[in-house]
């Protein structure tokens, strides 16, 4: 397997891969196209980075299996016991399609790589609108980004509380977020950065009272436009430029403690 990885220049603007602050021990992982910061104490992702280069997206077909990396202890991944006979998905944090772009066997291979564990989280089964709207929150961005472009560096990760429920030995995020990152023409036809963040909720879906994961009949997923440096401090990241890219203006910023509720594409901010 090709393991390039996250490219910090995809962009045309050097863009890092984020970072745990305070020197949070993490075990650097690279794939084709994107790259797994995983935190061995939790067990998950700290963040993860792909570049998507929409233009030259494939439609390839579903294959590979979901699998260990060979590449960690066995213990420092939350694997197959933590999924079985639940109401737990394993969430693909990559989305599969996501770095599937270019040739046809490099893009294949690059989707195949996402169903490492490495590249899992737990998310709680149930379907519904905002979990619609959130998975297709980049390619809403990728058809807003430039025409002649079309490439977006998209982070994406639990976010690992120190409160979280904790289940067959696996601390549960409650919260994941996502921060999305294009170019755009300047004044001066100059590219500059700009960048969006978002947080599923996924907490009215969690009951783990009686030992063993129950969702509630009623629960809902709830999908916010949130402040980039909101997401960097919940995270507990350096999102580095992200930040002052963010698109978000503060007039606009809405809702329940500040972040802006979202119910369909329409109410995305990206200007």
């Amino acid at each position: 397997m090709t393991s390039a990885g996250y490219d910090d220049d995809f962009l045309g603007i050097r863009v890092p891969l984020p970072r745990p602050a305070g020197g949070r021990e993490v075990r650097e992982l690279p794939y084709p196209r994107f790259t797994v910061l995983l935190d061995p104490a939790r067990t998950l992702a700290a963040v993860t980075g792909v570049n998507i280069d929409g233009a030259a997206l494939r439609d390839v077909p579903r294959t590979g299996e979901w699998r260990l990396d060979s590449r960690l202890p066995v213990g420092e991944q939350a694997g197959p016991e933590l999924y079985a006979a639940n109401d737990l998905d394993r969430g693909h944090l990559v989305r599969r399609r996501d770095p599937g772009w270019g040739g046809a066997a490099e893009a294949r291979q690059a989707t195949e790589a996402t169903f490492f564990y490495t590249n899992a989280a737990p998310q709680a089964a149930a379907f519904n609108q905002s979990k619609d709207l959130w998975l297709g929150l980049e390619d809403h961005v990728l058809q807003y980004a430039d025409a002649t472009a079309q490439r977006v560096s998209v982070f994406t990760a639990p976010i690992l509380a120190n409160d979280d429920p904790v289940y067959r030995g696996v601390a549960i995020p409650r919260r994941f977020f996502k921060v999305a990152a294009w170019t755009a023409a300047a004044d001066d036809g100059m590219p500059r950065l700009e960048a969006a963040g978002f947080v599923l909720d996924q907490s009215e879906l969690l009951d783990l009272r009686q030992g063993a994961l129950a969702v509630p009949r009623l629960g809902a997923f709830r999908t916010f436009q949130v402040p980039i440096a909101e997401i960097a401090g919940l995270a507990a990241l350096d999102l580095g430029p992200l930040t002052d890219a963010d698109v978000l203006a503060a007039p606009a910023v809405r809702g329940e403690g500040g972040w802006r509720p979202l119910i369909g594409p329409g109410d995305v901010q990206l200007r």
